[in-house]
């Protein structure tokens, strides 16, 4: 067994396992592969394993890594921060973006879907950790965001996604993950769609499994550190 099919394997039971103990289904989870990066053939390797779903944080290479990998049921993600006018190389490839949080990207967004009738799931970017170097919009923000997307025939509005901070303290980072939770049930009701949460990375993700999470975004426990 490669390396990467065993820590995809050792990945898989964990989650699995986390799952079973705080009574959650493991289907409804989403395991992103962040193959920012790494070569194609180790993107073609997790594929081969049974992975979908893969996280870029470069729109180029983004776009780069889909023109060369010709799998219709591979699911492309956009996790890193979005530029505007850069929105038109992925927008023809990308069946994800975790990182909005401004109108004019979710126009742009729109725009761009249409130009390849295509409609583009989108996640609103919440600033939870309270940094001014990470994105996101404000809580007070998201109502706004999540109704000017409603009225856009392109995109497809389906949760919130965030960051902890980058600390040792589990309790600061199960309380923003928490803050992430509690604003998705606070606006469900009046956005049903709004039912995805994209939060954990390698070193939280069982705290975001225990606060809600269900999509994980997880790279160097699948394919190594970067160097």
């Amino acid at each position: 067994m490669s390396v990467l099919k065993k820590q995809l394997a050792i990945l898989e039971e964990s989650i699995t396992h986390q799952c079973l103990t705080s009574g959650r289904k493991r289907e409804k989870i989403t395991l992103i592969a962040v193959s920012k990066t790494k070569p194609l053939e180790m993107i073609r390797e997790a594929y081969a394993t049974g992975q979908r779903h893969f996280g870029e944080n470069r729109m180029q290479e983004l776009q780069e890594k889909a023109e060369s990998l010709k799998y219709d049921d591979l699911q492309w993600h956009m996790i890193g921060t979005l530029q505007t006018n850069k929105i038109k190389f992925i927008a023809a490839h990308v069946h994800w973006i975790h990182s909005v949080f401004k109108v004019k990207q979710l126009n742009e967004i729109n725009k761009r879907a249409a130009q390849h009738n295509r409609v583009i799931n989108v996640l609103i970017q919440v600033n939870i950790s309270d940094e001014p170097q990470k994105g996101g919009c404000k809580a007070s923000e998201i109502d706004e965001l999540l109704i000017h997307a409603s009225t856009l025939e392109h995109v497809h509005t389906r949760g919130l996604m965030g960051m902890a901070k980058f600390t040792d303290n589990e309790t600061s980072i199960s309380n923003s993950f928490q803050l992430l939770q509690d604003l998705q049930q606070q606006h469900l009701k009046n956005h049903p769609n709004l039912t995805e949460l994209s939060m954990g990375m390698s070193n939280d993700y069982v705290l975001a499994l225990n606060k809600g999470s269900t999509m994980l975004r997880i790279g160097s426990s699948i394919f190594g550190r970067r160097i």
